[in-house]
């Protein structure tokens, strides 16, 4: 039986994109994972994520990683859509691993609603098992495994940005400091560069504060 196990990385940020990372295990495999001592890679430290992405490569049937952009999560979330689009991302690469059986880590408050959102979105249809759990990236290693490539690959693309930047904003997240001052610099300045989630409610209420102080401004004169 060959055993797919899915999670995201950077949903919440609002910098950079969301990584969905998919890995196609069968029985030896899961228990090798098992052995590698995979986990949620939240508890791990950025040195460990990277030496257990390179043996869980090795270890992994097949593996994919796709990076969603800003601003397709921003028409998302536009449309009331995200846990859909997460879903349809998911399906993607189920269909593409081809497993007997995948765990993902829920999107929704429902779990069941999960699961079947992403089947709908399979063309795999009935012959694939899609079970999501909240947590499972706590609960099952091969679901743990996605979640450390998908933190791999999601750091990767951070650090991209700020190279090319040539600032270090932080984590980017909205409850990093660094990244709230960036945010607001770059709003200063009159521009949000392509790789910030503008449909954030951290970005809207600097836009209207920014929209408001710039009013009182021209008031007072």
């Amino acid at each position: 039986m060959k055993v797919a196990g899915l999670d995201e990385a950077g949903r919440g940020c609002v910098i950079g994109p969301m990584a969905i990372a998919g890995v196609l295990v069968d029985e030896s495999g899961l228990e090798r994972l098992r052995l590698l001592g995979v986990r949620d890679s939240k508890t791990l430290s950025p040195a460990q994520r990277e030496e257990l992405a390179a043996k869980i490569r090795r270890v992994a049937l097949a593996h994919k990683v796709v990076l969603v952009p800003p601003r397709e999560i921003d028409r998302a979330v536009a449309r009331g859509s995200l846990n859909r689009l997460e879903a349809k991302v998911m399906a993607s690469i189920i269909d593409e691993l081809c497993p007997d059986v995948a765990y993902v880590d829920a999107g929704d408050v429902v779990e069941a609603r999960f699961a079947s959102t992403v089947r709908s979105f399979c063309c795999m249809g009935q012959r694939v098992c899609v079970i999501a759990e909240h947590g499972a990236d706590a609960k099952y290693p091969v679901v743990s495994a996605a979640s450390i490539l998908a933190k791999v690959e999601r750091d990767k693309a951070v650090e991209a940005i700020k190279r090319e930047v040539g600032v270090d904003f932080g984590s980017g997240y909205p409850t990093d400091p660094r990244t709230l001052r960036f945010l607001r610099e770059c709003l200063a300045r009159g521009r949000l560069p392509d790789f910030v989630r503008r449909s954030w409610r951290t970005v809207r209420e600097m836009v209207a504060a920014m929209r408001t102080h710039r009013l009182d401004a021209w008031c007072s004169k």
